[in-house]
């Protein structure tokens, strides 16, 4: 559970932690905007593109191989991350590193399906639940952190150096502890190829005018996402008439469970909100108040704290309360951002930072009540032999949030910004309220999962 956990967090750190090394690399490598975004992008599209595909490879043919393999890849990629010396060695390293993670997360989940009970399952959702809060929020900090102690110029290359010893140990004592799958079992499985390629081709003409929103200009893109929406159907087609002779990339009867169904629909909605704070609240805090990459990152840092205590209140309480946990912590999260939205209001400029620091702690703790205790709910009702890929569909659909919610967010934030004449802060509470609604269709969702529970028990 250590070593899943430890390589969990690592490659969900790099989705964050590039955010305050921007500056850095577009100096030092003098990167275009476009080459920017696909620093950023590149690491998300190939993330989402790999996880459902490599969930069900490791269903079929064992987690460990699958994860061993992806860790390695990722270390070698940030390696070669670190070492760039020009735009276009960045951009492969980082679609290179996007796609290993993808490999390796759908094996966090799976893992901890099989190797515990569904009542102890509580607790290490609860952990992961927390990796993932802690690695997303805490990436701007530990970013700055190494900026300022290796300097502007070379700083960033250690955001991906600090990668490789943490993942060698990783590879190491996941070869030795984590259990394999036995030969007999291997054979059985198919892979459904046809299933795998329909899905990544339309998992990429959707995100791919989501991540280049600001890059492509004019209306035409989103005609990817009419294509797409082709290709997933054509997909669920597919799968519906391999599921009579085999076993497809995906469990469509999973989304008939009511838990899992809306569990997903949770997660989507809450990742589209949940990321953009970070995204245009970094950019606010170093490009329209100038503060450094290490004070922006603290100013995060109540967020971060909030999420990990609350996270592993929510583990071990979740199976006691069920989903109004999480509806109490979707609700805390829009108080939270509400009040962040107030703060900004009464005490606009550098003081920004200090107050906007208790409400960003409430919502770090709405959000801790969450991600982990919505993780462990959607996947309860999933059987351990689809562990891998149902997990690997619900991180999907939260990649696919997060890619819809930057988008959204980020073009109220920089069309504000032009409109009111470069001004960051007024620029940023126009999207935050956008950022709240993707919370609110999220706590929706969560209500009408509690009525439809109270009334199927009544």
């Amino acid at each position: 559970m250590s070593v899943v956990l430890v390589a969990g967090f690592m490659t969900l750190l790099d989705v964050s932690i590039v955010n305050v090394a921007l500056p850095s690399i577009k100096a030092s490598l003098g990167l275009s905007s476009g080459e920017l975004q696909w620093v950023l992008s590149g690491y998300a599209l190939t993330f989402g593109l790999l996880l459902v595909p490599a969930g069900r490879f490791g269903d079929a043919r064992g987690r460990r191989t699958a994860f061993i393999a992806g860790l390695a890849v990722f270390t070698l990629a940030s390696a070669a991350a670190g070492l760039a010396t020009s735009a276009a060695w960045l951009v492969i390293a980082r679609l290179i590193q996007g796609a290993a993670a993808g490999v390796v997360n759908p094996q966090v989940s799976g893992l901890i399906q099989q190797l515990f009970e569904p009542s102890e399952r509580g607790r290490p959702f609860g952990l992961l639940g927390a990796t993932i809060g802690i690695s997303t929020a805490i990436g701007p900090l530990l970013g700055g952190l190494l900026i300022q102690i290796f300097g502007a110029s070379d700083g960033w290359r250690w955001i991906f150096y600090i990668n490789l010893p943490i993942g060698i140990v990783a590879i190491v004592l996941g070869a030795r502890w984590i259990p394999g799958k036995p030969r007999e079992e291997r054979a059985r499985e198919t892979l459904d190829p046809v299933g795998v390629a329909l899905l990544g081709i339309g998992v990429v003409l959707l995100l791919l005018p989501l991540v280049q929103e600001r890059e492509w200009k004019g209306p035409a893109k989103w005609l990817l996402v009419v294509a797409a929406a082709a290709v997933l159907a054509g997909f669920v087609a597919w799968e519906r008439r391999f599921a009579r002779r085999g076993t497809g990339v995906i469990d469509l009867s999973l989304f008939s469970v009511r838990s899992y169904g809306l569990g997903a629909l949770v997660g989507l909605f809450y990742f589209g909100g949940f990321t953009a704070i970070f995204f245009t609240f970094t950019l606010l805090l170093q490009s329209g108040l100038h503060y450094s990459a290490l004070e922006a990152g603290l100013a995060i840092t109540p967020f971060a704290v909030g999420s990990a205590a609350a996270s592993a209140v929510g583990g071990r309480t979740v199976n006691r309360f069920g989903r109004p946990l999480v509806v109490i912590g979707l609700v805390l999260v829009a108080l939270g951002l509400a009040g962040t939205e107030l703060a900004l209001h009464l005490v606009p400029g550098h003081g920004a930072g200090f107050a906007t620091a208790m409400p960003l702690l409430v919502a770090g703790v709405g959000s801790g009540l969450v991600i982990s205790p919505n993780q462990t709910l959607t996947l309860a009702e999933v059987p351990v032999r689809r562990a891998g890929s149902a997990g690997a569909v619900l991180q999907t659909g939260q990649r696919i949030g997060t890619a819809v919610g930057i988008a959204a967010v980020g073009a109220v934030f920089f069309n504000r910004l032009a409109h009111h004449d470069g001004n960051w802060s007024l620029a940023f509470e126009g999207s935050l309220l956008v950022t709240i609604g993707f919370v609110l269709v999220a706590l929706a969702a969560g209500l009408a999962d509690v009525i439809m529970a109270r009334r199927s028990r009544a």
